[in-house]
């Protein structure tokens, strides 16, 4: 750990493009679709100019259907020095799939991100914020480093548990750690449910980017008033932030985080290097 800058925060960004529409909703569009490709053809660069401006490094998490459909944005990420990490193939919810279809689905993202990056990526996060029974032996089977999809923290990384049994008459026997590190998240600090308009099924987020940014910056300056140190995750999708209020709106934030001389930008597969040789966060 930084012990001149004991805060950090991580800017990750869903680059889901088409997959999102395509894994989530049960009738796509043309135009929906076109709401992911915003996402490929003006949201990534715009995005990336805004990080280079602050020297912010940053982490996407790609789909392999994603990468497969726009390496191009993959490849430009990966130049600007920004980690690309997994985020399944076609964006489907892993609790609704089949042991066998979680595994090719996994195993196939896979694959895709190790030819953009000549390694496996480090880092999981589910295209759901959800698991299934099998997601978590997945992951260690195949040696991610950590995950980011769960809520039981808010700003310490932890270990997610394997094994816990629980039940409406059955009171909570937690199973044991293992070693991946959890970065954990929120819907308060993710951009779509704050943002995001369907007809079907209908969602009316499209909100001030005032009020995300008071959120955002309170939830930042509570952790710096009261506690010593820690994590801070915000989600975004290129499709969704791009837009050029809320880009203005996540200048300010990074231009309030960076103003505090307690506070940095990382990875996050970085800062999981770190816990892994004994930072403590």
């Amino acid at each position: 750990m930084s012990e001149e800058k004991p805060y950090v925060v991580c800017l990750t960004f869903d680059f889901d493009a088409l997959s999102v529409w395509l894994g989530g909703y049960p009738r796509v569009t043309p135009a929906m679709l076109s709401r992911g490709e915003y996402g490929a053809r003006v949201a990534v660069p715009r995005i990336l100019h805004l990080l280079a401006e602050h020297g912010v490094p940053a982490t996407f998490f790609v789909p392999g259907h994603t990468a497969e459909s726009f390496p191009g944005a993959v490849e430009g990420i990966l130049a600007a020095g920004h980690e690309v990490a997994h985020h399944g193939y076609g964006h489907q919810d892993p609790s609704t799939q089949t042991p066998d279809e979680e595994r090719r689905s996994l195993e196939r993202a896979l694959a895709v991100l190790k030819r953009f990056l000549g390694h496996p990526p480090l880092g999981y996060r589910s295209p759901s914020w959800d698991y299934s029974e099998a997601t978590l032996p997945l992951l260690l089977e195949h040696g991610f480093l950590y995950d980011s999809s769960l809520f039981a923290e808010d700003f310490h990384p932890y270990h997610p548990r394997l094994g816990d049994q629980v039940g409406v008459e059955e009171p909570l026997q937690m199973g044991e750690e293992v070693g991946i590190w959890e970065f954990p998240v929120d819907f308060s600090l993710d951009d779509w449910p704050h943002f995001t308009f369907n007809f079907d099924p209908l969602r009316v987020g499209l909100s001030a980017p005032s009020k995300v940014l008071e959120i955002w910056a309170g939830d930042f300056d509570y952790l710096v008033e009261h506690e010593e140190r820690g994590v801070f995750t915000v989600t975004m999708h290129p499709q969704v932030i791009a837009r050029g209020h809320r880009m203005a709106m996540l200048e300010r934030f990074m231009e309030h985080v960076l103003s505090n001389p307690w506070a940095r930008f990382a990875r996050m597969g970085d800062l999981a290097e770190e816990l892994a040789a004994g930072a403590i966060y």
